[in-house]
């Protein structure tokens, strides 16, 4: 029987299952509190991020954020601060980069006093991805669609432990844009008013929430050939237009890695409701104020480097059909007016923001002269925004 589930907020990513299950009723029977830990500097010169949380119930609303901590990374004889800027989420003072044969090490102290510190690490080799590239082909699912690999390789052999994570932007043209918008004047009157220019293109950017891991210790050389990171169906309409990946690849320590490798296995559904849970993950931080304390989570040091490329649906898919769009665009005709005279549910739907004008109906469609669609076949701003990101190329 299932005695205890608990959520971790894992260093380094946050895995979350997103597919579709059944829910089940599982709450918790016990719930050892202890300490969470996501902490990883690297050799960007950036504002090095530090999250700190309480391990938190299958059945509760969501990770509880440590707040009210004082952060420090230490190494050699500089100490760097860190600040908090949300709930649970630290980030150093100054920006700085992680030097090579520099020993690293965390201080945590809680608002109540207790203290945690981590093992020392230093930054790994500096190795640089050698390409990304993208490849319309089938997978072992029987899927087609485009494929995101990458090609590394360190000719001094000491990278060896990889991660990689990416953030993937689109651009968004709702497929039923018109330039007027139909909107409530007062009571159940509505008038066509000239829609915002912002709503037609817009662009939308998503992190990676799994782990994606690869070593190269087996091999007669430290090369990572033809590595999986993204893949994106091919009626997935966030390929439908133009589409960017930005991948990042992060060089690890061994301990570093099986640790983020053992976690992984932990994350995935089988392990986390099969009957023989694993026990406790030990990291490489520890309480100083409680030596049988539980402290989850890994200080790691990793060099990173990161490619950007764009395609576009026709550069792979040309003259075939693009994705649907991310909803059904049916168009509908609902009444403005009610059996008593009274606001019909064209006046709800739209003041909910829930449908947009498309066009006047000439009798195509039964209901009143006002065909609509769903808000996220005509304005663009339902699933993103419409800034174009610095880096986007069309």
């Amino acid at each position: 029987m299932l005695k205890k589930l608990v959520f971790l907020m894992a260093p380094l990513f946050f895995f979350l299952n997103s597919g579709c299950v059944e829910e089940i009723g599982l709450e918790t029977e016990t719930l050892e509190s202890a300490l969470v830990v996501s902490a990883t500097i690297t050799n960007q010169s950036k504002s090095q991020l530090v999250t700190l949380s309480k391990t938190y119930a299958f059945e509760s609303d969501g990770p509880n954020p440590e707040t009210g901590a004082t952060v420090k990374v230490l190494g050699r004889g500089i100490v760097y601060d860190f600040i908090e800027i949300e709930a649970g989420i630290y980030v150093s003072d100054v920006e700085f980069a992680a030097q090579a044969n520099v020993s690293y090490q965390l201080e945590i102290t809680t608002q109540i006093g207790e203290k945690y510190t981590s093992l020392t690490s230093q930054l790994r080799a500096d190795t640089a991805i050698d390409r990304v590239y993208a490849v319309r082909e089938t997978n072992d699912d029987g899927t087609n669609g485009m494929s995101i690999y990458v090609d590394s390789f360190d000719p001094t052999g000491n990278s060896k432990y990889y991660s990689y994570e990416y953030e993937e932007t689109y651009k968004i043209v709702p497929p039923s844009y018109v330039p007027e918008d139909l909107i409530v004047v007062s009571d159940c009157d509505v008038t066509l008013v000239p829609r915002a220019e912002e709503e037609r293109l817009c662009f939308n950017t998503v992190s990676s929430r799994s782990f994606n891991l690869t070593n190269t210790t087996r091999l007669s050389e430290d090369r990572v050939r033809r590595h999986l990171v993204r893949f994106v169906a091919s009626d997935n309409y966030i390929i439908a237009t133009r589409y960017s990946i930005l991948i990042r690849q992060f060089v690890h320590s061994g301990a570093a890695y099986n640790y983020f490798d053992t976690l992984s296995s932990f994350s995935n559904e089988g392990s986390l409701f099969s009957q023989i849970q694993p026990g406790f993950l030990a990291g490489n931080i520890s309480s100083e104020t409680n030596d049988s304390e539980t402290v989850i989570g890994f200080f790691d040091v990793a060099s990173v480097d990161s490619k950007r490329i764009f395609f576009s649906y026709n550069d792979f898919y040309p003259n075939e059909p693009t994705p649907p769009w991310s909803v059904n665009c049916e168009k509908t005709a609902p009444n403005q007016y009610n059996q008593f005279g009274g606001c019909g549910p064209l006046i709800g739907r739209i003041e909910a923001d829930a449908i947009v004008y498309f066009k006047m109906n000439n009798g195509t469609i039964e209901g009143d002269p006002y065909i609509m669609v769903p808000r996220e076949c005509g304005d663009c701003t339902a699933l993103g925004t419409p800034e174009v990101p610095d880096f986007w190329i069309d």
